[in-house]
């Protein structure tokens, strides 16, 4: 990619406002299923289905949005996506039948599959190499902003009428389908191309993502799981506990940007995701509840770290395709936050050490997965 100008169009930062509602749409939903369920005129269980509805078609749809934005055009794609967005928002502003209520947020899924992974590869294309780092810093930083709001925003909108937090959505969507900038692909990105996908990096990267983030699973689950069996915290305390994680990403996230340009993507990549790990495990062990907050803190900003590493390895693993790249490794990200819950919890009902030791050695898998390999990346 270091041969590619980069371009500097207007509005750039309506690209990284937009990395803000893919998770804040996703998690809203999770603190208001009682209101949910009450106002659809159905059961919790049923409710649920309002979560599992809009991961599905995001998790499929991230296999070959990267891939199709190249080739229909990635501000065109993006814009039409922020307009579902919206509108499938509307519609579970006015829809009470809960199952027309569930398809309308499978549509929102699928529309946030093909925004967030192409905004990244179009703000990679608005910073010079050297401080691309920083940028997927800045992006993160946006992210986690999202996902922590997400549970306030959507309990406090549940207090009053969930629909006001999908009404938020359907505005600030139609507002970012108006102001997201044009910004040209590169000549060797602009065919899309599906064989570009066959090559090492990006299954290097795919694999070093799903490590990282199925050990991010498990530190939000585990963490929460020790709060109240080994401190006895009430709900609302665990979850402070929990979001240290990801006030500690959006603090940090900008600065370890900046920091990976200077030391390198891979080598931030690799730190982050041993970080990580090592926090993970520990919290096994750990006797105190301010041990516990500090290893949050620290495995949010390793995973943070982890996390710009994933994201600038992916776009510089495949140059003719790299938001079809950034896609692909974004679904295997999906993959291991899916499989941590099922495969950590059942092994802290036996042993919560052994819990953590499992999910931070998905971890350290993934930082091994960067010595084992051939330095694909170069040394920035």
């Amino acid at each position: 990619m270091t041969d590619i100008e980069p371009v500097r169009p207007r509005r750039v930062w309506a690209l990284y406002i937009g990395g803000f509602m893919g998770p804040f749409g996703g998690a809203m939903v999770n603190t208001m299923l009682p209101e949910l369920a009450v106002g659809l005129g159905t059961s919790i269980e049923v409710a649920t289905w309002a979560i599992t509805s809009y991961m599905i078609p995001f998790s499929l749809g991230l296999l070959v949005s990267g891939t199709l934005a190249a080739r229909f055009g990635q501000s065109r794609t993006v814009r039409l996506a922020f307009l579902l967005y919206a509108i499938s928002s509307l519609a579970c502003v006015l829809l009470t039948n809960p199952t027309l209520f569930i398809l309308a947020r499978g549509v929102q899924g699928l529309a946030n599959a093909f925004t967030t992974p192409v905004l990244i590869a179009m703000i990679s294309r608005t910073v010079a190499p050297e401080r691309l780092g920083r940028a997927m810093g800045l992006y993160t930083s946006v992210v986690a902003t999202g996902q922590a709001s997400a549970p306030l925003v959507g309990g406090l909108a549940a207090g009053w009428d969930y629909r006001a937090a999908f009404a938020i959505t359907a505005v600030v969507g139609l507002v970012l389908a108006l102001l997201v900038p044009r910004v040209p692909a590169g000549p060797r990105a602009a065919g899309g191309q599906w064989r570009a996908l066959a090559n090492l990096r990006l299954l290097q990267s795919s694999l070093f993502a799903f490590g990282f983030q199925a050990a991010v699973s498990g530190i939000m689950v585990l963490g929460a799981m020790i709060a109240s069996d080994r401190f006895g915290l009430s709900p609302g305390l665990r979850g402070l506990v929990v979001a240290g994680f990801g006030v500690a990403g959006l603090v940090g996230g900008p600065l370890i940007g900046s920091l990976a340009d200077r030391a390198g993507i891979p080598r931030t990549a690799f730190l982050g995701a041993t970080g990580l790990g090592v926090a993970l495990i520990a919290s096994g062990w750990v006797p105190w509840l301010w041990g516990l907050v500090v290893l949050v803190l620290i495995a949010g900003l390793t995973g943070t770290a982890a996390r710009i590493g994933s994201n600038a390895m992916a776009l510089r693993s495949t140059p003719a395709n790299p938001g079809g790249a950034t896609s692909v490794t974004m679904a295997a990200q999906f993959a291991g936050t899916a499989v941590a819950p099922v495969v950590l919890l059942p092994l802290y009902v036996q042993s919560p050490w052994v819990a953590t030791l499992a999910g931070g050695g998905l971890a350290l898998f993934s930082a091994v997965v960067l010595l084992v390999a051939p330095p694909t990346f170069g040394r920035r």
